[in-house]
């Protein structure tokens, strides 16, 4: 039934483009659409067709996971492409702009000129994201289990870690911990930086031994039957020294504050504005230099983007992340993160983990 209602979103959308089918190249909107986990093919989809073009190796997957599409076999060089779209009555495609090389995109075009077939491509710029910002239930369900298991993560690592243990061992655990409880592959990956590396918004996990009094940055993600998590804590190895107390309260309060304050109809910028005027105040401005969040689903980036100069508008049923931080290159640094869902108007979080 999702599939079916997605699919017949989209049709409408094709009308209000004018365009008479569109080729579906990105993987998470391929997904979204179809339920094919492949990780090579094309979505051809018009008002009456629903074409899966896969090559030998996702043939039978293809069947099993897109019962409603009829599958296309291809094979070698693009000459496949006039056979897929012959007959299908196609005077404008649509191509997602996004996710088409300008190489692939000058051979389709080199290919329709010798075939004769007059079907013009024409570019398109996120139909189809604009479908996943807003979550059905079922969606958010599924968030909300990789959310458990992202939660239980950081509650087992928060146990583990101690003067001594590198980065990386840390992030094995974690990685390790997310698939022995039902994580598929993890989406993104995992961000561990201990000390100077905390001061790293995306610090790669390196062999650095954790010491005492040193902030820790623990940035991870699961992933359950498609959909991901995001959440970030910060703890410190051994005792808390006032600097990390003083920190760390000034990024809890910024977070709580946006947390409390957010609502349905903001803007990203207002909602980032938000947790940036807590930190802003405390003398910290400067070292607050990425957005507060991004949204959450298929991909663990996608939108809405909750930052300087977003013209996004937060709705009832988007998932996002809410995720302040402070940067200190000789020191470390402190980032909290939640994900969580807008509903009723106001942010309720998904995430569970301490803080």
């Amino acid at each position: 039934m999702a599939i079916t209602n997605r699919i017949n979103k989209l049709r409408e959308k094709l009308i209000e483009n004018e365009i008479d089918g569109i080729l579906i190249s990105q993987q998470d909107n391929r997904y979204y659409l179809s339920g094919f986990h492949g990780s090579d093919g094309y979505l051809l989809i018009t008002p009456d067709k629903l074409i899966l073009a896969v090559d030998f190796r996702y043939i039978e997957e293809g069947k099993k996971e897109s019962p409603e599409f009829e599958i296309f076999k291809i094979a070698g060089p693009l000459s496949w492409f006039t056979e897929l779209t012959t007959g299908l009555n196609i005077k404008k495609l649509g191509f997602e702009s996004g996710d088409i090389t300008y190489s692939f995109y000058r051979q389709l075009t080199d290919i329709l000129q010798k075939s004769g077939s007059g079907l013009q491509l024409i570019q398109t710029t996120g139909i189809v994201e604009a479908l996943r910002i807003v979550k059905e239930p079922g969606e958010i369900a599924l968030i909300q289990k990789a959310v458990t298991i992202s939660d239980e993560a950081v509650e087992y690592i928060r146990e583990l870690i101690k003067p001594g243990t590198t980065e990386l061992q840390a992030a094995w655990e974690i990685e390790k911990f997310m698939r022995e409880h039902g994580s598929e592959s993890v989406p993104f990956e995992l961000i561990i930086g201990a000390g100077q590396n905390a001061a790293l918004p995306h610090a790669h996990p390196s062999q650095h031994a954790m010491q005492d009094h040193e902030p820790v940055v623990i940035d991870i993600g699961a992933r359950f039957s498609g959909y991901t998590s995001d959440i970030t804590r910060t703890i410190c190895v051994g005792y808390e020294d006032d600097n990390f107390r003083r920190i760390y309260d000034i990024v809890l309060g910024a977070q709580l504050t946006a947390i409390a304050i957010i609502k349905e109809g903001m803007t990203g910028e207002e909602a980032d504005n938000i947790a940036r005027i807590v930190i802003r105040e405390t003398g910290y401005g400067d070292a607050f230099g990425h957005s507060l969040g991004h949204g959450v689903g298929i991909a663990t980036h996608e939108s809405p983007r909750l930052g300087m100069r977003s013209t996004d508008v937060l709705k009832n049923g988007m998932v996002f992340t809410i995720e302040p931080g402070i940067y200190l290159p000789d020191w470390g640094g402190v980032r909290i993160e939640d994900t969580v869902v807008m509903e009723n108007g106001k942010v309720k979080s998904l995430s569970r983990a301490k803080k």
